[in-house]
């Protein structure tokens, strides 16, 4: 099969589809595979270097979008991308559908076959191709809390960890899967007052047992979101429903009653967000302020630090890019986990989540493939 990795043309997105090193595998396992020119400049990975590996380099992502048989990238397509998208192409990336009317009619006129990492499933019930970056945006996200509590950038001037006689910021992360543990590791490990909400029992438990005490736990019902958001000087949205819109869970009115200056961290933004003043953001301007409350919502949070992103990413995704460069749709249709990954195949919406979300017709991936 010919796979085709095009430049992200996303802004400030500097991840790459397929490393050098997971282009050499493409190749071993007799595939060809063309680049377009420039792809791997944010990873410090030369043309070069690509070639070296055995793919070809493609002038432009037209190139690219033209003659691949399956379309490998990291972020979801944008309009200039979806409209040289085609029927019996395969897309390989991260979609995000949900909160994304626009892209999805994008992609069902198309016609393409649209296999999202987010929704690819494991043996345990995992997201193995969701968890990396999941990982990755947890740990950026302590990050970037501190950068906008500094009074420079509207917070309230808060050291995550204080220092002796002086009290840390009081985090609260809700949601105890990936992003929400990566997040209270990072922010436990800096000294900071942490507390965890989340509605599962045996979650809350294997956290407790995890950080020894280091981190508060707390089973989240609305009246525990809002007291502890008022009280909190960064909040981490952290919730994932696979597929779906992220849940609203703090309002407005609990906004106006948080302390000024505080900071909302808007990891779910990619599925619409958790936070009902949320909007998506970008690198080149990360945050804005709602009745005095910083949000920073970057939708693609990894991006800033793309060469551990890549490997990342590509560490996880090879092995299913690899199954269908070699058995095309055989793949999805012989492997449920990969099958939870498609969304939308020839036209229609193949993930109810989606497809509740958007208000659409949802056909079984079943029935879409056919035998």
């Amino acid at each position: 099969m010919l796979v085709g990795v095009p430049k992200e043309i996303k802004i400030h997105e500097y991840r790459v589809g397929l490393t050098p090193e997971a282009v050499r595998e493409y190749v071993a396992a007799g595939h060809e595979v063309l680049v377009e020119a420039g792809a791997g400049a944010g990873i410090a990975a030369a043309d070069a270097d690509y070639a070296a590996a055995g793919a070809a380099i493609a002038a432009s992502a037209a190139e690219v979008f033209s003659r691949a048989e399956m379309v490998v990238k990291v972020k979801e397509p944008q309009p200039t991308e979806w409209t040289q998208l085609r029927e019996g192409q395969i897309l390989f990336t991260y979609l995000h559908l949900a909160p994304d009317p626009a892209q999805t009619a994008g992609l069902i006129e198309s016609g393409v076959t649209a296999v999202a990492y987010e929704t690819v499933t494991d043996r345990f019930g995992g997201l193995p191709l969701l968890a990396p970056m999941s990982e990755v945006a947890g740990r950026l996200a302590i990050e970037a809390a501190g950068a906008s509590l500094k009074r420079h950038a509207g917070g309230r001037g808060i050291l995550i960890g204080g220092v002796p006689g002086v009290p840390p910021a009081r985090i609260v992360v809700i949601g105890g899967g990936v992003v929400g543990t990566h997040a209270a590791r990072m922010a436990a490990g800096l000294g900071a007052d942490v507390v965890v909400l989340d509605r599962s029992l045996p979650r809350l438990r294997q956290l407790d047992e995890l950080f020894e005490g280091r981190v508060r736990t707390r089973f989240s019902t609305l009246h525990a979101v809002e007291e502890e958001v008022v009280a909190a000087d960064v909040v981490i949205g952290a919730v994932l429903i696979p597929g779906a819109a992220a849940p609203r869970l703090v309002s407005r009115a609990q906004l106006s009653r948080m302390k000024r200056g505080a900071v909302l961290v808007d990891v779910a933004i990619d599925q619409g967000g958790c936070f009902e003043t949320s909007r998506p953001t970008t690198h080149a301007d990360p945050t804005f302020e709602v009745d005095g409350v910083i949000h920073y919502c970057v939708a693609n949070m990894p991006g800033s630090v793309p060469l551990t992103s890549s490997y990342a990413l590509n560490n996880a995704t090879l092995p299913f890019g690899l199954a269908m460069a070699g058995k095309g749709l055989d793949a999805i249709r012989s492997d449920p986990h990969l099958a939870a990954g498609l969304n939308v195949h020839r036209g229609e919406v193949t993930n109810a989540s989606v497809a509740t979300s958007l208000r659409m017709a949802y056909v079984p991936v079943e029935k879409a493939l056919g035998p």
